[in-house]
């Protein structure tokens, strides 16, 4: 979960609407499947499932791919981190409180 800047909310979902088209390889390469963010007012709550067996190395190759920063460079400043996200990371980990298979 993240916050997005109430000031850049419009341009984040125009982004959002043409995600290019290497990002979305490098996920799926990465074995990142059945991506989704949500947005509720001023909140993101992104979900995926990982179907990798090596979920440090998959991420890594995402945040070293170049045209994947390049995206970055342009949702990031869209973003605000929440209150209490660990050092280093960009978005806030929820915690499940119930899940029926």
């Amino acid at each position: 979960m993240i916050g997005v800047r109430p000031e850049r909310r419009e341009e984040y979902l125009a982004l959002h609407r043409e995600v290019w088209p290497q990002v979305e390889q490098r996920l799926r390469d990465s074995h990142f499947t059945n991506y989704t963010i949500f947005i509720h007012g001023d909140l993101l709550f992104a979900y995926y499932e990982y179907t990798g067996t090596d979920y440090t190395a998959d991420s890594a190759a995402i945040a070293a791919d170049p045209v994947t920063q390049e995206w970055w460079k342009l949702t990031d400043p869209c973003q605000e981190r929440l209150p209490g996200t660990p050092d280093g990371e960009q978005w806030a980990t929820m915690t499940e409180a119930w899940h029926l298979d």
